[in-house]
């Protein structure tokens, strides 16, 4: 099985880490985000990697190379400019199109979820040309629980329930494609387009472990969490 993993972006948020590294060679508990993700999908089955690759893109290639040290076939596809999430796998589509099916996932990403599920969804609803994983919104901020003026407790950073959001992971056909723009972010121009059309799904996870890498304070937060684990994901 075939996923793809974004990793084009410049991570500014991460600076200085980003400034000789792009965001998915940041380490976290001693390795990379992106190792960390092909050594998660290894477990469900997939092989073959296409890395959509652009800012410092030489450390990448160098680092993960043919994918041969980690088990796994690698094949880059470069941005000679940043086209957005979007534009980005629209690059790729000479190599996708030739797939039945295709994982596609931010390289800022960490999980435990089962990606299988994804396509499970997509074989059940044959109108989907994509499926999106979700998740219950995490609050940024502890919950206070009030009855009649007194605090009766304390939730640290509640999962929302009732608010899913989009967990960066995606399971698609080769017919997802057409709405993909030559340039721009797929999630303002490709999955809305297929939400209006009706092709558009969504699987909702819960228990499980998720997180996006974007500050100092997630990469903390991600190392602790992924040592909890057992320092597997």
């Amino acid at each position: 099985m075939m996923a793809v993993i974004l990793a084009g972006g410049f991570g500014k948020r991460l600076r200085p880490y980003t400034e000789e590294i792009p965001k998915p060679l940041v380490s976290v508990a001693e390795k990379p985000i992106l190792e960390w993700q092909i050594e998660w999908l290894k477990q469900y089955g997939f092989n073959e990697f296409v890395l959509l690759v652009g800012y410092r893109k030489e450390k990448i290639i160098e680092y993960i190379g043919s994918g041969g040290k980690l088990g796994v076939k690698v094949t880059y596809v470069v941005e000679d400019e940043p086209l957005g999430t979007g534009g980005a796998i629209k690059n790729a589509e000479h190599i996708l199109s030739k797939e039945d099916e295709f994982l596609v996932l931010n390289g800022d990403i960490l999980t435990s979820l089962n990606p299988m599920k994804l396509f499970e969804k997509l074989e059940e609803h044959p109108e989907f040309a994509a499926i999106i994983a979700s998740i219950p919104l995490p609050s940024p901020y502890g919950v206070l629980e009030i009855k009649d003026s007194k605090v009766t407790g304390f939730v640290e950073k509640p999962k929302l329930q009732d608010y899913w959001i989009n967990a960066g992971i995606y399971a698609m056909k080769p017919s997802a494609l057409k709405y993909f723009p030559e340039k721009g972010d797929l999630e303002r121009t490709a999955f809305p387009a297929m939400a209006r059309d009706g092709v558009l799904g969504a699987v909702k996870y819960t228990g499980v472990f998720w997180k996006s890498v974007d500050t100092y304070k997630d990469l903390e937060e991600a190392a602790k969490a992924i040592i909890k684990l057992g320092g597997k994901l």
